[in-house]
């Protein structure tokens, strides 16, 4: 018969240590954290049974999730083999887990709004589609995950979604009850109306559909604590744009266009909304800005200064200062990461374009999160 060591034994605290290490891939806490771990048996020979509790039967990580206990755990003196089982939460375990990251009772609601929240919301907006916007978003956002930061993305151009393909992601979301769980790539949590339709089918919504889906995104999905949430606007200044500034009045918008004087012209009106909504400028990306040739000279194939300008006319219309905060050149490395869902900051970080984001995406790390609203918890004397 197999006797079990006591939980007090140095070999079976050494487990549960090595479990706490053991992050969920979707919720990105630790499986102890998340009440996840249903059984722990050690054996006097070193073997270690270790039952784990599922959110839903169809998990799409449980590979995931069993390769990476198994790992954990091996790495633990004294443990000889690991068994993993795989079980699944009952109705009032995943109620608990709900509560536990939404807070008491498991409230629904916009978490960025709440007055304690220490998110930058970032709408990322431009004058018309081709100026290469969403490429910059996935790229800001993987470079500042790789800086450390805690970053999601939520893909509110409802009819051109591009985000999942730019990141390679092809997991559907995990449904938990009412709440959604978003895919994880590059450490960026991401959600997008292409994870819920089949094929490549068009998405005909009308404005309030747009607005219930957006909302929808921004109370269902649980993205946890974020450093930084990015919205990838569609082009113009239509609903979702209004939407965006009706639900997240907080979100500072940064604006994409290219040098080309009659792009920054279109760009203008999708930065100039913030007088209407009352929302922040955060700057403006000059993307496409030249090409570097090979006798080391530049090409400005649409010609130059379109950044600047904007920024001239955005800084009159909102009176106040609006940075240009880098200039993306021209590069086959972007276009082909976007293609091949690896963004060219994590997969060629070496080239200008990679450079010239994550140069953007260190100035937006740096920018300063505003304690308005915020309860300090002071008391006068």
């Amino acid at each position: 018969m197999d006797t079990a060591t006591p939980s007090t034994s140095p070999l079976h605290q050494a487990v549960n240590a090595a479990l706490s290490t053991v992050i969920d891939p979707e919720l990105r806490r630790p499986i102890t954290e998340l009440g996840m771990v249903d059984s722990v048996h050690v054996s006097a020979d070193g073997r270690v049974s270790l039952a784990v509790l599922l959110t839903i039967a169809g998990c799409p990580l449980r590979d995931t999730i069993t390769a990476d206990a198994e790992k954990a755990l091996a790495a633990v003196d004294g443990v000889t083999g690991v068994d993993v089982r795989l079980n699944v939460m009952d109705q009032a375990q995943r109620d608990a887990l709900k509560e536990k990251l939404r807070g008491p009772g498991g409230q629904r609601g916009i978490p960025f709004n709440q007055p304690g929240s220490l998110t930058k919301v970032y709408a990322v907006a431009s004058g018309k589609g081709g100026v290469g916007k969403s490429s910059v978003t996935v790229n800001l956002a993987t470079a500042l995950a790789a800086q450390g930061l805690r970053v999601g993305i939520v893909d509110a151009d409802v009819y051109g979604f591009s985000v999942p393909a730019l990141m390679g992601i092809s997991q559907a979301p995990t449904r938990v009850d009412d709440m959604i769980l978003p895919p994880v790539a590059y450490g960026v949590k991401v959600i997008s109306i292409g994870m819920f339709v089949s094929g490549n089918q068009p998405v005909a919504w009308r404005g309030p559909m747009l607005h219930r889906a957006l909302e929808q995104f921004l109370t269902d999905v649980y993205f946890g604590d974020l450093d930084v949430l990015f919205l990838d606007l569609p082009p113009g200044t239509g609903d979702i744009a209004i939407s965006v500034a009706q639900l997240l009045p907080k979100a500072e918008i940064l604006v994409v266009t290219t040098p080309q004087t009659a792009a920054a012209d279109v760009a203008e009106r999708a930065g100039a909304i913030a007088t209407q909504t009352g929302q922040k400028v955060a700057g403006v990306i000059e993307n496409m800005s030249y090409l570097d040739m090979p006798d080391g000279g530049r090409m400005e194939l649409f010609g130059s200064g379109g950044g600047a300008v904007l920024t001239e006319r955005l800084s009159a219309s909102v009176g106040a200062d609006v940075p240009l905060l880098g200039q993306i050149p021209l590069d086959i490395k972007l276009r082909e990461g976007g293609d091949a869902g690896a963004p060219v900051v994590v997969g060629q970080p070496e080239t200008a374009a990679a450079a010239a984001l994550s140069g953007i995406a260190t100035r937006l790390a740096t920018q300063p999160r505003g304690l308005a609203g915020m309860k300090l918890g002071l008391q006068p004397r």
